[in-house]
Parts: structure tokens; C-alpha cells; sequence
């Protein structure tokens, strides 16, 4: 009876997933226009934060100036106390780029109390941006690169949409083992947590946006008083579309024609990065964690455990199966993986509830967010921010 219950369960949630939650499990890629419409006057400043980013950074800043764009285009990379040779490179291809828009290369201050490293550098960038008076700001990370067309997609977005801000998640790294088996559920479970037809609906009150590309009215980012409003927040892109759609619009895509340049090299690798914000999504709140991994086990596991069980759990368990199987896809599609890996998905959700606990003990034991040698999720008893080291 209890397998039973279980299973149904299991079911009813996998039914709710498809039916009643935004469709967000429909990946269907880009939505872009192949003539934009939008005034070839318009300003846009691109703030881009960079830590020892070497290896990437002058991929990223080609792309950049090499956009496909009528309007004034400038920008501003910061150097956030780089140990490696990020700035020269950087600079250098900058140098190397012959294109008509411009580049600054700037070195971010001291860190102050109360921010994290990557804000306290866009804070930087937006100060030197303003001189610039632009009408649209561009944030994006380093460590992608941009097809040419990718910024005149965003403001037609944007622009014909009257938003205020708008996102697009790139298309990461999926080349490895690990990289296949975890980077397409990141991207599921992301849209999962933040349907994008709930984020683009004025009267739904989620909100969300993916740091790797965001371009905002600088009037919206006035109206929350600045980047220094979200100075603490670890998860920095959810936190800034959620102060924004407050008292403005936002809006939430998915894009294959920005990539993300970094190669995650191992599970262990990934597992940091998913342990840097687990918690802190979480709230930190230990009744939340036992509480998402009891959820992620009958979600997930559950259906694969109830098939060899009594004959109508194991019936509610396949049903479960064929569904999870189906929401996930379409994610697939869109990183060109055969549907094996839906067989997997189970298994990846264990690992993901495992590094998620992991997370908790990180933040409990002073090391939360450890990201670039910085620890940014610790609590204020065992490591107040009161460090001005970088």
C-alpha cells in the first residue's frame, strides 16, 4: 500500500510538471528576428566582471566588438584582481579587434564590506559607464561568446516588448561525460524552479534572469537603487529581475547563438558550482533541505525503485517513468544528446540532491559559495564581511 501511495505520488507530480507548470519543460530554442526594427540610435554600455578569465576572455571580447550594430556600443571590462594575465589578454584582443565600437579596460577597488567580488565589479563598470549616458545596459559574463546578431535581438526584444529587462540563458558547455549528464538538467531544473512564461507574465510574480546575458534599462536599475541593492546576493541575476519586476517588466529566454566558453572538466567541478548557490536558494533553511530532497527522491527516484514493486506500483512508476522521460526531451534536443540520457535523469538528480547537501555543510562549516578563492555564503557568526581583501 505505501509503494503504492508512492507511486502515485510520483505521478501526479510528473502529471502536474507537464500540465501545470508554464510548459517549462518545452525547449524550444530562439526566438530571434532576422531583421531587427529597432532605432539604430540607441546607446548600450556592456559591463563585463573578469577573474582569471585567461583562457576565455579574449574570445569573449571579440565577440563583443564584433556585433552586428548601427548604434553607439562601448565596453567596459573589469579586471577583478586577476592573478593571471586576463587584463593583457584581454586588452589585447581588444586591440587586435579593428571594430569601430569601443573599449575600456578598467581595475575594480579594494572589495568593500557587504559585497560579492562579481557585483562590487559591475558596480565598478557601471560608474565608468555612466559617463557614457546610455539607454540600455548590457551585462554579461566573461567567459561567453556572442554571435554578432545576439545584442539587435535583445533590444528588438526589449524594445518592441517595453521591457525593462531583458535575459536570455545561454547555451553552456556539453562536450564531456560529466558535462552531459548534468548540464541539461541544470538547464531543466532552472527553468523548473523559473518557468519563463510565468517570468514574462506581468501578473506572476516570478521572476527570473540567467547572469550570462541580461540587457536592462538603466531608468530600471535607478528605480531599485542601483546595483548596490543586491551588493550580498550570491544568486545576483534572480535577485536583480526580481527587484526589477517589482515595478517593471521582465523577460526570460533561452539562446543556442550565446555560448559559454568554460569547459567543466569533472563531476567534482560541477558539483562546486552547483554547491556555490544550492543552499542559498534554500534559504538556508534546513527544514527546505530536507524538505526539496525528500521531494527529489519521489520525484526522481522513486519511479525507478517502484518498478520492481507490487503490480500497480510498479504501473504508477512506469507512467511516472514515460513522462519524466518525455519532459526532459526536449532539453535534450537542444543539446543535440541522444534520448539515453533521459534514462539517466534519476541518477542525476541524486547527484544533484547530493551536492545540494553538500552546500548546507559548506555554508555550516564557514566555506559557502567558494567561488575563484573567495568564500561569499558564510555566516555572519563565523566569518562576518568585513574583509577588504580582494
Amino acid at each position: 500500500m505505501v509503494a503504492t501511495w508512492i507511486g502515485a505520488s510520483s505521478l501526479g507530480i510528473w502529471i502536474y510538471l507537464l500540465l501545470g507548470r508554464g510548459g517549462f519543460w518545452r525547449i524550444t530554442g530562439d526566438d530571434f528576428v532576422s531583421k531587427p526594427q529597432v532605432a539604430v540610435d540607441r546607446k548600450v554600455a556592456v559591463i563585463v566582471p573578469a577573474r582569471n578569465e585567461a583562457a576565455v576572455v579574449g574570445r569573449t571580447v571579440e565577440s563583443l566588438l564584433g556585433q552586428h550594430f548601427a548604434g553607439s556600443l562601448h565596453i567596459f571590462l573589469v579586471d577583478d584582481h586577476s592573478s593571471d594575465e586576463t587584463r593583457d589578454i584581454a586588452l589585447r584582443a581588444a586591440q587586435q579587434a579593428a571594430s569601430p565600437h569601443g573599449f575600456t579596460l578598467l581595475q575594480a577597488g579594494p572589495l568593500p564590506a557587504g559585497w560579492t567580488g562579481k557585483l562590487w565589479a559591475v558596480s565598478e563598470g557601471l560608474e565608468s559607464a555612466a559617463r557614457f549616458h546610455p539607454d540600455y545596459i548590457w551585462l554579461t559574463d566573461a567567459d561567453i561568446a556572442h554571435e554578432r546578431d545576439v545584442l539587435s535581438s535583445l533590444l528588438e526584444r526589449g524594445e518592441t516588448g517595453e521591457f525593462d529587462l531583458v535575459s536570455r540563458m545561454v547555451k553552456l558547455n556539453c562536450q564531456s561525460l560529466a558535462e552531459r549528464m548534468l548540464i541539461p538538467a541544470f538547464v531543466f531544473f532552472f527553468f523548473k524552479l523559473y518557468p519563463p512564461a510565468w517570468v514574462n507574465r506581468p501578473e506572476s510574480r516570478t521572476a527570473a534572469a540567467a547572469g550570462g546575458c541580461i540587457l536592462i534599462r538603466p531608468q530600471a536599475l535607478a528605480r531599485i537603487g542601483g546595483i548596490a541593492a543586491i551588493r550580498e546576493e550570491l544568486i545576483d541575476d534572480c535577485a536583480l529581475a526580481r527587484a526589477v519586476k517589482k515595478g517593471g517588466r521582465v523577460w526570460l529566454g533561452l539562446t543556442s547563438r550565446s555560448k559559454a566558453l568554460r569547459e567543466h572538466k569533472g563531476f567534482a567541478e560541477i558539483g562546486r558550482m552547483i554547491s556555490r548557490t544550492a543552499f542559498t536558494q534554500l534559504r538556508h533553511s534546513p527544514l527546505l533541505l530536507g524538505a526539496v530532497i525528500a521531494g527529489m527522491a519521489i520525484t526522481y527516484l522513486a519511479p525507478i525503485i517502484l518498478l520492481g514493486a507490487g503490480k500497480w506500483a510498479a504501473a504508477l512508476a512506469f507512467a511516472a517513468c514515460f513522462l519524466m522521460t518525455m519532459a526532459y526531451r526536449p532539453i535534450l534536443r537542444f543539446y543535440s544528446l541522444s534520448w539515453f540520457w533521459a534514462l539517466l535523469l534519476p541518477l542525476t538528480a541524486a547527484f544533484y540532491a547530493a551536492a545540494t547537501v553538500y552546500s548546507a555543510v559548506e555554508y555550516w562549516s564557514g566555506q559557502g559559495g567558494w567561488w575563484k578563492g573567495r568564500a561569499q555564503d558564510v555566516t555572519r557568526a563565523r566569518h562576518p564581511r568585513t574583509s577588504n581583501e580582494p
